[in-house]
């Protein structure tokens, strides 16, 4: 797995307006069918007849990916610049943010922007990195990637 495709996992797998509950036990809560085999409110999906399932296909709703960070930054104190610093971003996130780490999200997204850890590259970086996300279902204000 790529350092981008981390960063994209730890972004996309979080909500912003809920906290992340974790269950009482873990355990699944038993599941009780009553009711006849037809029913399609309490037979399982395996045995209900095909007129009866109705899938409901509608497209996700794209991650807020500012909200998401900046919850992300509150819940740690507030104390980082993940706007515009990709260090303080991979920081954030929990990642590696060495110069090896920043090499190779370069060489991931195609990046060559000035030498290896430069405030050129850094910045470069930081832009790939929120236009990607935009890219791959992020909602990401035009500000962070331009």
């Amino acid at each position: 797995m790529g350092l981008f495709s981390k960063i994209a996992d730890r972004i996309f797998n979080r909500k912003a307006d809920t906290p992340a509950s974790a269950p009482a036990s873990g355990k699944p809560a038993p599941v009780i069918f009553e009711g006849s085999r037809n029913d399609p409110q309490v037979s399982p999906p395996a045995l209900r007849s095909a007129s009866a399932v109705t899938p409901t296909a509608s497209a996700p709703e794209p991650v807020d990916v500012e909200a998401v960070l900046r919850d992300m930054a509150q819940a740690k104190g507030g104390d980082s610049d993940w706007r515009r610093s990709i260090v303080d971003l991979l920081k954030l996130l929990d990642l590696d943010s060495s110069l090896a780490a920043r090499k190779e999200l370069a060489a991931e997204l195609g990046i060559d922007a000035g030498a290896h850890g430069s405030a050129e590259q850094n910045i470069a970086l930081h832009k790939a990195v929120m236009r990607k996300l935009a890219e791959n279902g992020g909602k990401v204000p035009a500000d962070l990637r331009d």
